[in-house]
């Protein structure tokens, strides 16, 4: 009998047949599109997957495992000091290693058992925000100078669209309790785990040098050498297996949308006009990074997807401002995402969420604009 998935594999056989089919061979366009999306996707390859991505992805698979999660969003209670809360809340993307799917559930749980709106709020703007992984790639493939204001205006733009919402919406928060399954990896010392993520931090850092290339391989062996003897002699097998699954977890999510994500980007790089970008988002003006916070917010970016798209907007003509504005409202926000969060906060607080998000990623993007 025919079941569900048999369906969907005869969808995408069909669709893939007919994309095989109807593929202008002949067309120029078509082939140097082609060649483009390639040659974008060898160069990330090479440049920024063994170096920087992947590196990223163990350091987010031990975060998940290693971070005490209990402590945390414990800090997120109704009963927390709101600066500790708000500080907290706000450097959630970088200690949870959540994406923009996984940020809707937790931010669920965390309001339900009585989080209060601002912090919840900060916590549900920063959580993908600041993925670790995003903000790796984003220093990798856009400079430091963009990185670097994506990390300050994320966390700072969380802070206060979580309180302006706090002020505009005054409630009671829920009185719940935070329930956590007991921690399996509370019997590894501090001590290890600090030496653990250094050497993995470490990689990164390494990479980044202007050293001699023999010597950079040499001090990056090392490091694996060190987390390889760690996760050997200091991890049992069940903790060891966990971490490694919650990295492949995260490949297994994050690397193909990504591939795609770039091929698409080098794909669509030659057909659109320099001048479309030039006179919408090519001057750091309001119109310009309204625009662009405007399409980050409503369309869907799969996690880290929105640095090639943006790599090839820039390369067009894009100025840093609305770069920066679409980066921001880009990863916190889409229509598939509001839709999750009006069933938790009602439609007229999810409205102003939206709104806020806009405004205030328009209003860093012309700063960052000026300042540059």
């Amino acid at each position: 009998m025919i079941d569900k998935n048999d369906y969907y594999l005869l969808f995408g056989i069909t669709l893939i047949f007919l994309i095989f089919y109807f593929i202008p061979q002949n067309s120029e366009w078509f082939n140097i599109s082609i060649i483009n999306g390639t040659t974008l996707l060898g160069e990330y390859a090479k440049e920024h997957v063994l170096t920087c991505l992947v590196p990223a992805l163990f350091i987010a698979g031990g975060i998940t495992i290693f971070i005490n999660k209990k402590r945390i969003i414990k800090y997120l209670g109704h009963n927390t000091k709101k600066y500790v809360s708000y500080s907290v809340a706000s450097i959630s993307g970088a200690i949870l290693a959540v994406c923009s799917c996984t940020i809707l559930p937790l931010f669920a749980g965390i309001k339900k058992r009585g989080a209060g709106l601002g912090p919840a709020i900060t916590f549900l703007f920063a959580g993908p925000a600041i993925n670790i992984a995003a903000i790796f790639l984003t220093f990798s493939v856009l400079g430091w100078e963009i990185g670097a204001a994506r990390l300050i205006a994320s966390i700072l733009l969380s802070i206060v669209i979580g309180i302006t919402m706090a002020f505009i919406f005054k409630e009671e928060t829920e009185k719940g309790e935070m329930l956590f399954k007991d921690d399996k990896t509370a019997n590894i010392s501090k001590q290890i785990l600090i030496l653990f993520f250094g050497l993995m931090l470490a990689i990164l850092i390494i990479n980044g040098l202007q050293i001699d290339q023999l010597l950079k391989y040499m001090l990056i062996g090392i490091c694996i050498i060190g987390i390889g003897l760690i996760t050997i002699l200091k991890f049992d097998k069940e903790v060891r297996n966990a971490w490694l699954y919650e990295t492949w977890n995260f490949s297994k999510t994050i690397l193909p949308l990504l591939f795609i994500g770039v091929f698409i980007a080098g794909f669509l790089m030659p057909l659109i006009p320099n001048e479309l970008i030039t006179e919408t988002v090519g001057t750091n003006s309001i119109f310009g990074n309204f625009v662009a916070s405007i399409f980050g917010a409503f369309m869907y970016f799969s996690t880290l997807t929105e640095i090639p798209i943006l790599q090839m907007l820039i390369s067009k003509g894009m100025s840093p401002g609305p770069a920066l504005a679409l980066l921001l409202a880009g990863p916190s926000l889409s229509l598939p995402n509001m839709l999750v969060i009006r069933k938790v906060l009602g439609t007229k607080k999810t409205g102003t969420y939206v709104l806020l998000v806009i405004f205030y990623s328009t209003l860093a993007g012309l700063v960052f604009g000026y300042v540059i």
